[in-house]
C-alpha cells in the first residue's frame, strides 16, 4: 500500500515565506478544510495517510515535501534554503525513521528543498533555484549515483521551486506552463499546458493524477490523454507559492 506523509497547516500559515508572489490574505479555516479534502482524496484511492507531528511555530510546515525526498528505501532529509524553515526537518526525520527508511541528510553549506526534486524514472531533475544551491545538488548526486540514479541540474529562476513549474505524468511526460519554465529542452518529453496551476500533478496510480481545481482546461487536456483526473481546491496554499505536490511526501512500495 502506498503511504502518504502529511502535516496539518500551522495556525501561522499566513506568515509563510514568499518569493515570487505578493502577499494576499489567507483564510486559515479554509486552508484546513482544503487540506483535509486533499488528504481524503488519497485515502479514497487506497493510500495510507501518516501525519507528521504538528509544527505550529513553522508557518510553512504544511509544505512537508520540502523537508524530505524519498528514493526507494532511502530518505534524504533536506536542508532548507530559507533559514526560517530549518526547524521543520527534525519532526519529519522521526516520521521517516518510523517507516523503516534509511535516513541521510544534506549538510551545511548545502541547501536543498524537496520541491526542487522531480523524479522521472531513475532520473532526478533538481532545480538550481533560490532555495537549492550547487553544493546541495552535488551532495544529492553523491548519494544517488551509487544507487543507479542520474541527477540532472535544471535552472529555476521564474518560480520558487522546480516543481512549481513542472511535474510529470504517469507516462514520464514532463508538463509545465511554458512562460514559467526556464528550459523545457532539459526534458526528453515536454508538454506545455494552458494554465499556471495545471503544472502540478501528483501521480496517484498508473492512470490517475491529482491536481488543482483551478486549471479546468488543463484537466481536460489530461483527460483527453486517457487519464483519470482528480481535482481538489488548494487556493489558500497557492497564495503561498504552494501546490498539490508540496503538501505531501509520497512513499511507494
Amino acid at each position: 500500500m502506498p503511504r502518504l506523509l502529511v502535516r496539518r497547516p500551522s495556525t501561522r500559515l499566513a506568515d509563510g515565506e514568499l518569493t515570487h508572489l505578493d502577499r494576499v490574505p489567507v483564510d486559515p479555516a479554509l486552508a484546513v478544510t482544503q487540506w483535509e479534502t486533499y488528504v481524503d482524496a488519497f485515502r479514497a484511492r487506497g493510500w495510507e495517510v501518516i501525519e507528521v507531528e504538528p509544527a505550529d511555530t513553522q508557518p510553512d510546515g504544511v509544505f512537508v515535501e520540502d523537508a524530505v525526498v524519498v528514493f526507494g528505501d532511502l530518505a534524504v532529509l533536506c536542508r532548507a534554503g530559507a533559514e526560517s524553515r530549518r526547524g521543520e526537518a527534525p519532526t519529519v526525520r522521526a516520521s521517516v525513521e518510523r517507516l523503516g527508511l534509511a535516513v541521510v541528510a544534506i549538510d551545511e553549506p548545502g541547501t536543498l528543498d524537496g520541491g526542487d526534486v522531480l523524479k522521472v524514472g531513475r532520473t532526478a531533475y533538481v532545480g538550481a533555484s533560490s532555495r537549492t544551491n550547487a553544493e546541495g545538488i552535488a551532495q544529492l548526486r553523491a548519494l544517488l549515483e551509487p544507487r543507479g540514479w542520474r541527477v540532472v541540474a535544471v535552472p529555476v529562476r521564474r518560480v520558487l521551486h522546480l516543481k512549481s513549474g513542472v511535474t510529470a505524468l504517469p507516462d514520464a511526460t514532463v508538463v509545465g506552463f511554458e512562460p514559467l519554465v526556464d528550459d523545457a529542452s532539459a526534458f526528453p518529453e515536454f508538454l506545455g499546458v494552458p494554465e499556471e496551476h495545471g503544472t502540478a500533478v501528483v501521480v496517484l496510480d498508473a492512470s490517475t493524477v491529482l491536481m488543482s481545481a483551478d486549471a479546468p482546461h488543463t484537466a481536460a487536456l489530461y483527460r483527453d490523454r486517457g487519464l483519470d483526473v482528480v481535482t481538489v481546491e488548494v487556493s489558500e496554499f497557492e497564495k503561498l507559492e504552494g501546490c498539490v505536490t508540496c503538501l505531501s511526501v509520497r512513499v511507494r512500495d
